[in-house]
């Protein structure tokens, strides 16, 4: 048992809290704790679910797109030292072909529990906003060549970036909707009437709002205008303090509120491990002083955030409250996932994925399915 944190619900927050915990599931902490279980005093620190991140390109030196499967779960081992307990594996623009190896490898391992399945970013994305995408390999987001990508991921396509006023992109919405698959605009160039279009064909995510995208307009109000006024619209946002202005985080979340906003890392192979010269997808980028920009052009090329860092910057520096802050780390893209019944939030029956905060918000333990990934009292695992 977990005791004596303040602890986030789905409801509020409870001082001298306490969360127990049962095998791999959390258990009803209303009930008789059993003789002789173990209790861990954790007062004066905080007890939120463990993070969920829907975009994360890779971590730890590997990259999800181009590691082998060992390199690719220490990525995946990497974000779970900083809390992330579900985490969706990001790709980016490849040759089609090796895309769709990559996915059945990328399945294999959400089969296997240690990923919640793939979101493919790229090739299906605007040129004029192809960021750290190689310009070659990009092509238009017709339903048969996005088929072919889902088909390959064999059920474990989770979701889709597409710069949908390109040609087939609002038939490929419908054809991710009827597949159970998230379409998300991004890396786009639309008009706010072309969003619109997309959202009411049943786009429902932002990939990393404001970036990669036409800029809010007093006359061209474009896809930001479009996302934030749609209640049916899920925002992500990385908040390393590199993508975005403090006051366009304040913006969105004043705009989305804290239901309809997801933190997400976007992060690529330097994330929990240093400087230097990587590769993202055919692209070569260089890491300085935690920025990744690619080497020709300039361009952000990811991020090197965990999202321990996200939540500490949310609640410090934005004064954005717990609340909202676990509902955007946690519960909102876990609903978005359709996993919300078993992770997102310290209830009873869900996995035992737990994250231990000290007061000034630093991560000091992790909890994942009831095994300890960080021990809160300094012993090894």
């Amino acid at each position: 048992m977990l005791s004596g944190a303040r602890v986030v619900l789905p409801t509020g927050i409870v001082d001298g809290g306490r969360v127990v915990v049962e095998g791999s599931r959390i258990a009803d902490g209303t009930q008789e704790v059993a003789e002789g279980a173990e209790v861990l005093d954790l007062t004066g620190h905080w007890l939120v679910p463990g993070f969920v991140d829907m975009h994360n390109h890779g971590g730890g030196g590997a990259s999800f797109t181009s590691g082998s499967p060992e390199e690719i779960l220490q990525g995946i081992h990497t974000h779970r030292l900083h809390g992330t307990t579900t985490l969706v594996a990001s790709t980016v623009t490849v040759d089609t072909d090796f895309l769709a190896q990559r996915a059945g490898l990328l399945s294999e391992l959400a089969e296997q529990g240690e990923i919640a399945g793939i979101h493919f970013e790229g090739p299906f994305i605007s040129p004029c906003r192809k960021g750290a995408h190689s310009e070659g390999l990009l092509r238009h987001p017709e339903p048969a060549e996005v088929r072919k990508v889902i088909d390959a991921a064999r059920g474990q396509a989770r979701m889709v970036t597409l710069a949908t006023e390109l040609p087939g992109g609002i038939d490929s919405v419908r054809l991710l909707v009827e597949q159970g698959v998230i379409a998300a605009i991004g890396h786009t160039d639309a008009s706010y009437e072309q969003t619109v279009e997309a959202i009411d064909a049943g786009a429902n995510v932002a990939t990393h709002l404001f970036n990669a995208m036409p800029q809010l307009g007093h006359r061209e109000p474009g896809p930001v205008a479009a996302l934030l006024e749609d209640e049916r619209v899920t925002v992500e946002l990385i908040n390393d303090g590199v993508h975005l202005h403090p006051a366009s985080l304040e913006l969105a979340f004043r705009h989305a509120g804290g239901s309809r906003v997801a933190f997400i890392t976007d992060a690529m192979d330097a994330a929990g491990f240093g400087d230097g010269r990587y590769r993202l997808g055919p692209l070569e980028v260089d890491v300085s002083e935690g920025v990744a920009r690619l080497v020709e052009g300039g361009s952000i090329a990811g991020s090197t955030l965990t999202l321990d860092r996200a939540f500490r910057r949310a609640v410090t520096v934005d004064r954005l409250p717990v609340e909202d802050v676990v509902a955007a780390i946690s519960a909102n893209p876990a609903r978005l996932l359709g996993v919300y019944d078993r992770v997102g939030s310290l209830e009873a029956g869900k996995d035992a994925d737990v994250v231990v905060l000290d007061a000034e918000f630093g991560l000091t333990g992790v909890m994942r399915r009831g095994e300890w990934v960080v021990d809160p009292r300094g012993r090894a695992t």
